[in-house]
């Protein structure tokens, strides 16, 4: 407060009404195989026809990881998507030196880095993204009237290029070309020959503007708004391109137009590709998700080693929950199904940030028209993200309230009682269709060994959700004083919390130590703040006892004790 000289009143305000945030709880995370869109590049998708849109329609290769992705959103609508390639992945090229051979971009941070400078040995143009679409794309261009009059495709610009305004303030002249991207054989869109996208009146100079202030250059155009297409070095014949406006440019008098070739889908991924992906949700700084879905197990050792990766993933976060599926063989091409699914679990590390299914799931694929096994992952996660929508995470999401799996016609594995006693002591959960009732996971343990109140999901979901948004809340302590007054702040931040918390049945009790107790003098030197948080979570029912106890006629049931 400021020294006040003489008397007066001086006014100083003192905030105390931070509250502890609301956090996300379902957010999905997934890796896929497709036949488009970046590689290693997390993309949100709110809908399967989203997913469909970024990543192409379902293949043979690439059927078990579309649906993967799509069983989750038949629960939720926030799911960020990763998409992974093997080595073989492609993407399509034409132009100049090694043209139509194909190599691979992953993403903007990877164009940028590596292919952004105009390297003559790249080729003209390259597929946005890599894949067998890509060899479906025609790049053709005009730079002048000449040329413009013969164009297949003048009709769809009002004008022959020239020379800018902008190039003409420069005394350049001749600056201009159109240029069109063309489904060439319908690939793409079913039609051949149809225009999928136009960039009218850009510019061969590089620091030619648009009226609005922004790059008119056609390389920055093109990589900044096409969806199909990157900019890799100028077509031989515009010796001047990328020059600055005031002088003439080169012209074409004849229509220029190459076929992109050599894309490669790479769907043929191995455990360490399927890492590459996982490994994009590790920064729990700058990737918020909650519920990370396994991608189909691969089959073998690569399965148990992917598998343990993605938890590895989980493990480091610490907010989130994987969830693994057994290989699909181990279940729809079986005759074992109960011992090879624990015999692959068995594998698996202990963790209680970890969800393990017991069976694949029979699904119809409308795009190809016929039925397919695929994990039950995204359907387990999907199953969170319900419980989440319809009462909270620290709920259950197995049973016949909550647990319905939706899409399904047919489990490859229905253990009987023995069986399900056999997997649930595996951390296995088991998934079960009971006739009249549906396809239901009947099951809610983590894949934690050692028996606590963390071996149940619904606890340990709980506790990500009390960790992250009071830790949240408390980053607003750091660089404060360690006194008193802050760790009243704090303890008037938490409490009302931790309150509306066992309101919602999340919790039995709790309580809050943030004092001299735990602030002792040598914590406040070494400029640390402690709180604990002590906690009575809520337990989910596993087994139902029903006593039905008869009695002789006559008997006063005041008078019947137990």
């Amino acid at each position: 407060m400021a020294f006040q000289v003489s008397p007066g009143v001086a006014i100083r305000e003192i905030d105390l009404t931070n509250v502890v945030p609301a956090v996300s709880t379902s957010i999905g995370a997934v890796v896929v195989a497709g036949t488009k869109g970046p590689i290693e590049e997390i993309v949100t998708i709110t809908s399967e026809k989203e997913l469909v849109d970024k990543f192409g329609v379902p293949t043979d290769d690439t059927a078990a990881y579309f649906f993967n992705a799509a069983s989750f959103l038949k629960y939720g609508n926030n799911l960020k998507v990763v998409r992974v390639a093997g080595t073989g992945a492609k993407n399509a090229t034409a132009g100049t030196s090694g043209a139509g051979t194909g190599l691979l971009i992953k993403n903007r941070d990877h164009y940028d880095n590596s292919f952004s400078r105009g390297e003559a040995t790249q080729g003209t143009w390259a597929a946005r993204t890599a894949g067998v679409l890509g060899n479906a794309l025609e790049v053709s261009y005009v730079t002048n009237a000449t040329a413009f009059d013969l164009w297949d495709y003048a009709s769809l610009f009002d004008s022959a290029p020239g020379t800018s305004g902008y190039a003409a303030s420069k005394n350049g002249e001749a600056d201009e070309m159109h240029i069109v991207v063309v489904d060439s054989t319908g690939a793409i869109t079913g039609v051949a020959g149809t225009v999928l996208e136009k960039h009218a009146y850009v510019s061969q100079a590089s620091d030619a503007k648009k009226f609005d202030g922004t790059s008119n250059y056609y390389k920055n155009v093109i990589n900044d708004t096409s969806m199909y297409i990157w900019w890799l070095d100028h077509p031989s014949a515009l010796t001047n391109a990328g020059q600055t406006a005031g002088r003439e440019f080169t012209t074409v008098n004849t229509v220029v137009s190459v076929t992109l070739a050599g894309g490669n889908d790479g769907t043929t991924v191995d455990e360490s590709d399927l890492d590459n992906g996982y490994q994009v949700f590790n920064d729990t700084e700058t990737v918020d998700i909650n519920l990370l879905i396994g991608a189909p197990t691969l089959d073998g050792e690569a399965g148990v080693t992917q598998a343990n990766n993605l938890l590895a993933v989980a493990e480091n976060r610490n907010d989130v929950i994987a969830f693994v599926s057994p290989p699909v063989s181990a279940t729809a091409a079986s005759t074992t199904p109960k011992e090879d699914v624990i015999a692959f679990m068995d594998q698996l590390t202990s963790t209680s940030y970890g969800f393990a299914d017991s069976t694949a799931l029979k699904i119809y694929d409308k795009y190809n028209d016929v039925y397919r096994w695929i994990p039950a992952a995204g359907h387990m996660a999907g199953l969170c993200a319900n419980t989440d929508n319809v009462a909270d995470a620290w709920f259950s999401p197995g049973g016949f309230t909550r647990g319905q799996l939706l899409g399904v016609t047919k489990v490859a594995f229905n253990p009987k009682k023995a069986e399900r006693d056999d997997l649930y002591k595996k951390r296995i959960n088991p998934i079960v269709s009971f006739p009249g009732e549906g396809t239901v996971l009947f099951g809610d343990k983590t894949l934690q060994a050692k028996p606590s109140a963390f071996d149940r999901i619904n606890v340990r979901r709980l506790f990500i959700v009390l960790e992250k948004a009071i830790s949240t809340a408390a980053k607003y302590q750091l660089f404060e004083l360690n006194d008193e007054f802050t760790r009243a702040m704090f303890r008037n931040m938490t409490e009302p919390f931790l309150r509306e918390i066992k309101g919602r049945r999340g919790i039995t009790d709790f309580k809050v130590v943030c004092d001299e107790t735990n602030n002792t003098g040598e914590i406040i030197d070494s400029n640390q703040f402690v709180a604990d948080i002590y906690i009575k979570p809520a337990h989910s029912i596993n087994f139902i006892t029903l006593n039905f106890i008869a009695t002789r006629t006559g008997v006063d049931f005041a008078e019947i004790g137990g």
